[in-house]
């Protein structure tokens, strides 16, 4: 305690003179009111008030402290001092204030004083930092403690969600051979509409009608697309065209839907617990939501033997369901469902899956992030079978790039291939009709050949 007395009798003389307190002097102080919040304080119970609560309860319980010990610091200093004990004590330390910048949408961990940031598609260092490799453990306790989940080195790996619905994936050592390693994926608050990814570039208004009319009309559309290339976001998107008065049941891994309605019902996979028992998979959920009485199934993301029980959905009356898939390009989607569903223990001849796989998907929208940070739909494709009993992945809509400029921004335009999907008809049925003219090309797109993939 007389280290601080002593310390503030020195530093009051310092600010008479206008001169500021040092920053380690700070420090101490959130170190020292740490340790008393942490000892004294039901900081769970803080934890669990409003935002604006939480930080007039701890700057009670610290203007305690101070009146106790006669520390008198200036009201600048004393605002930082409690934004980092909040941060420190029931925050997530100096990531806090790069979780609610919502123009970030990554925030990434090398170690305690290497942080990089993701905006607009690009990746760029942070100027926060941890103090040291205890201090990032730390943080990383404060998360996943309190969903029932441990990191140690028995178990190296760990999932977690944030209160705002942020995803996070922590590695210690011995797996990890930097040190404790953070990645956080963010989610907006209000998810984008497909008129907010139209402004961004992502595709056309004709594309969108179209895809919005393909889940209106319940045809089942498979999101392809590689990792942070948007898939989630343009199946949140997509999912708002499903008429309000169907019954919808999302499955995910880690909860990141977040579709504003009613009717919506949310099921999460669980990991097994310490003991390695409790698992809850996907497929299990898969299975689950057929005696839900589902309107629409909307699975977060196939990855391996639900892939199966999805398409069994698709084939068995539950039309209009939407789900995506790690995948760069349509034809290669269909190889990964393929693939998924031999690893579910089917033994069934390749020409018997791919006839179901045709069967189940109608459409699939190839979404990717390209080197200059954008994202983009790049195919919207037909699955069909030829007349030699072949799957036949046709695009009607593709981005075509024509080159990359000085400032290594893609260049390209979209367009319609000029193949009329088959779908037409089925969309006269529910009221919808489109032009065939608007199927046809608007550039130098590319031959028939590269229009149309054969499987």
């Amino acid at each position: 305690m007389a280290l601080f007395q002593r310390k503030n009798s020195d530093i009051k003389e310092s600010y008479s003179s206008g001169l500021r307190i040092e920053n380690t002097y700070i420090d101490n102080l959130v170190e020292h009111y740490k340790t008393r919040l942490l000892t004294e304080v039901n900081l769970d119970q803080i934890t669990s008030l409003p935002t604006e609560e939480r930080r007039l309860k701890i700057e009670r319980f610290i203007n305690q402290f101070m009146a106790e010990e006669k520390v008198v610091i200036p009201r600048q200093d004393k605002d930082t001092l409690l934004s980092m004990l909040i941060n420190e004590s029931v925050g997530f330390g100096p990531l806090e204030v790069l979780l609610q910048d919502e123009d970030i949408t990554e925030i990434l961990v090398n170690g305690p004083k290497e942080i990089f940031i993701e905006k607009q598609g690009r990746l760029e260092r942070a100027n926060v930092s941890f103090k040291d490799e205890e201090h990032v453990r730390h943080i990383v306790d404060r998360v996943v403690a309190p969903l029932g989940r441990r990191i140690d080195e028995s178990s190296p790996m760990v999932d977690a969600r944030l209160p705002d619905g942020s995803r996070v994936n922590a590695v210690i050592s011995p797996i990890s051979l930097g040190g404790t390693i953070v990645s956080i994926r963010k989610f907006r608050k209000t998810p984008y509409e497909m008129e907010d990814l139209m402004r961004f570039n992502a595709f056309t208004e004709k594309m969108s009608v179209f895809m919005q009319a393909l889940v209106k009309t319940k045809l089942n559309v498979l999101i392809s697309g590689g990792t942070g290339s948007g898939k989630t976001t343009l199946l949140n998107a997509l999912a708002q065209a499903i008429p309000s008065t169907e019954r919808i049941i999302t499955i995910e891994d880690s909860a990141e839907l977040k579709i504003e309605r009613s009717n919506v019902v949310g099921l999460e996979a669980r990991p097994p617990n310490v003991e390695g028992q409790g698992e809850i998979t996907i497929r299990q959920l898969v299975k689950n939501s057929l005696r839900m009485r589902p309107d629409r199934i909307i699975v977060g993301e196939v990855r391996g033997a639900e892939a199966f029980d999805m398409l069994q959905a698709m084939n068995t009356g539950h039309e209009g369901s939407l789900t995506t898939v790690h995948s760069n390009t349509p034809s290669d989607a269909i190889n990964r469902v393929e693939g998924m569903v031999v690893m579910a223990g089917m033994d069934l001849p390749t020409h018997i899956i791919r006839e179901y796989i045709v069967g189940a998907l109608d459409y699939i929208v190839q979404v990717q992030r390209l080197t200059d940070g954008t994202r983009k739909v790049t195919n919207i494709s037909e699955v069909a079978i030829n007349k030699e009993n072949k799957i036949e992945v046709r695009d009607i809509f593709r981005f075509q790039r024509t080159g990359m400029d000085d400032n290594g921004n893609i260049l390209g335009f979209y367009t319609p291939t000029g193949i009329v999907p088959k779908c037409l008809e089925h969309l006269e049925v529910f009221g919808i009709r489109f032009d065939k003219e608007i199927f046809e090309p608007e550039g130098d797109v590319l031959s028939g050949s590269h229009r149309v993939y054969t499987l």
